[in-house]
């Protein structure tokens, strides 16, 4: 059953996305702000699928620990997923990613006019330099960074070390906005290139403010000590199975 769900899923998200990917086209002549809300309704669509038809819906902890307005906001990856819901939960988050994802026909230009952040990860201290301006620029717009520390998705239950840039980020920004720690368990459900997407109730935890004036190092062990215990509890969690709250 859950390879015919999960079949069944995947056909209608693939067609309905190239759909509405070439129904937008017209939306790039516009303000952002359509395309926003063109990409709101896109990402509410794909989560209905995934409830009616998966089965799997998902739940949010921690709300308190996320101030109105500009954030940044250091989360687990672990499945697409992740790149979805911030744009349901934040007004026009700001997502870093890889300046490869500009070049995928159309998806690349509707990123890059919401204003989304492309870095080249093999720019060194010109990339750091370039993207703490770039959120800088964005965070006084009052718009939330989406950050994901470990440059990549993980198995649940497993890390990598963190990368360089989240740091540089929260030592330039750190009087801009608050550095605001995220873990989740969506690769339980819909893991990195798996065909099958499985029932439950994926959950993201918000976690306490990192305080600012920490060094370098302290940061980067102050967000491991906070997201990767929080990832592994929610990744064995008996409730993983159980429905939304």
């Amino acid at each position: 059953m859950t390879f015919l769900r999960s079949l069944l899923f995947n056909g209608l998200f693939y067609a309905w996305t190239t759909l509405l990917a070439l129904a937008y086209m017209p939306l790039l002549l516009l303000p952002p702000v359509y395309m926003w809300r063109a990409g709101r309704f896109w990402v509410r669509s794909i989560f209905f699928l995934l409830r009616v038809i998966v089965g799997l819906d998902w739940r949010m902890e921690g709300r308190e620990h996320l101030p109105e307005g500009a954030a940044l906001i250091a989360s687990k990856h672990q499945s697409a997923w992740d790149t979805l819901i911030f744009v349901l939960l934040l007004d026009r988050p700001v997502y870093i990613l890889k300046k490869e994802l500009l070049q995928i026909p159309l998806f690349g230009a509707y990123l890059k006019h919401m204003g989304m952040i492309a870095i080249d990860r093999r720019g060194a201290a010109r990339t750091l330099r370039s993207l703490q301006g770039q959120a800088r620029e964005r965070l006084r717009e009052g718009r939330p960074v989406i950050i994901f520390p470990e440059g990549t998705r993980t198995l649940p239950g497993q890390s990598r070390p963190y990368q360089p840039g989240v740091a540089a980020l929260y030592k330039a920004l750190e009087h801009e906005a608050p550095l605001v720690p995220a873990a989740l368990n969506s690769g339980l459900f819909w893991g990195r290139r798996s065909f099958l997407k499985r029932p439950g109730c994926i959950t993201l935890r918000l976690l306490p403010r990192i305080p600012a004036g920490l060094s370098r190092n302290e940061v980067m062990a102050r967000l491991g000590e906070s997201i990767e215990p929080a990832s592994l509890e929610l990744a064995e969690s008996p409730e993983r199975n159980g429905p939304a709250a």
